[in-house]
């Protein structure tokens, strides 16, 4: 099945075997509000670690129902984080979420050395699924949250990682565009040079599963008038799947600028470790963060 809008991740997985969830230092309505939706859809099983006293009283205030949770007390946000973080690693639950712990007190019980998701050698990259209005089918778009300057090796990594989230959407040849300032080779900028390695990589099989091309600025990634104007010749011009930004600032910004200025909804995951991570912010809301259980839910072993 392919996927075409956010709501479709829903519905695909009805029928499907439930996905273990377990919320880090879960306390608060967004969180607590998304898993009890995601439950009651039937795509996942919720463990909730916090503090037992404030969530039950969270679901009193949101009229839901607590004896749908297992919750796992804990009141220290750090200690919430690796507690669920050992849950993982025990395989009581399959997806890890964050909660209302702060995101580097998250990472860091991800990261630890001795107790957390990370397989020797991996990278650790962060992946959206963007529903943007004007666009005319979903778009996956990578990093805008864990690597600030990625060089060549974690770009190829980012690269697949899209690709990987492409497939478990129904995408089967994806398009994936590497963006930089330019389409046009420019050897002074280190974004057009790792494009083009990237793109040649794609060409000679290293990298399998996706028609890859770049450098490409975003405005012939994703609007085809623009690709024809400049008579750019490539598969993936004007209807790119995938976006990969440089670096941490033009995914960052193009991904509040999608949701702040447009108001597009999104999935959101950490990929690289043992199992998906959902990093929402805090404030993001609870369709956002069902969203974001939903696409964990799909890529997940």
């Amino acid at each position: 099945m392919k996927i075409t809008k956010l709501e479709h991740m829903l519905e695909a997985l009805q029928g499907k075997t439930k996905k273990r969830l377990v919320a880090a230092y879960a306390n608060d309505s967004h969180t607590i509000g998304a898993v009890g939706s995601a439950i009651d859809k039937g795509i996942v099983e919720g463990i909730l670690v916090g503090d037992e006293a404030t969530i039950k009283k969270v679901c009193i205030e949101e009229n839901i129902d607590v004896k749908k949770f297992r919750i796992v007390q804990e009141t220290d946000e750090q200690k919430a984080a690796s507690k669920a973080v050992d849950m993982i690693n025990a395989g009581e639950a399959d997806i890890l979420m964050k909660g209302l712990v702060s995101t580097d007190k998250y990472m860091r019980a991800i990261l630890n050395k001795e107790r957390g998701l990370m397989p020797p050698k991996a990278i650790l990259s962060h992946v959206a699924v963007m529903e943007v209005n004007s666009y005319h089918k979903l778009i996956i778009a990578s990093d805008m949250a864990i690597i600030p300057q990625p060089e060549l090796s974690q770009k190829v990594a980012i690269t697949n990682y899209v690709i990987n989230t492409a497939h478990a959407l129904g995408i089967e040849k994806p398009r994936i565009a590497l963006i930089a300032a330019t389409e046009q080779m420019s050897p002074g900028m280190q974004a057009c040079v790792d494009a083009a390695i990237i793109a040649k990589m794609a060409d000679r099989g290293q990298i399998k599963g996706a028609v890859v091309d770049g450098p490409l600025a975003l405005d012939v990634a994703i609007d085809k008038e623009s690709a024809e104007i400049k008579k750019l010749t490539s598969e993936v011009a004007g209807n790119a799947d995938a976006l990969v930004f440089p670096n941490i600032e033009s995914g960052n910004v193009f991904y509040k600028t999608c949701t702040k200025f447009c108001g597009s909804e999104l999935a959101a995951m950490v990929v690289g470790a043992k199992v998906p991570c959902i990093l929402s912010s805090r404030g993001d809301s609870t369709l956002t963060k069902l969203y974001s259980i939903a696409l964990a839910a799909i890529c997940a072993k």
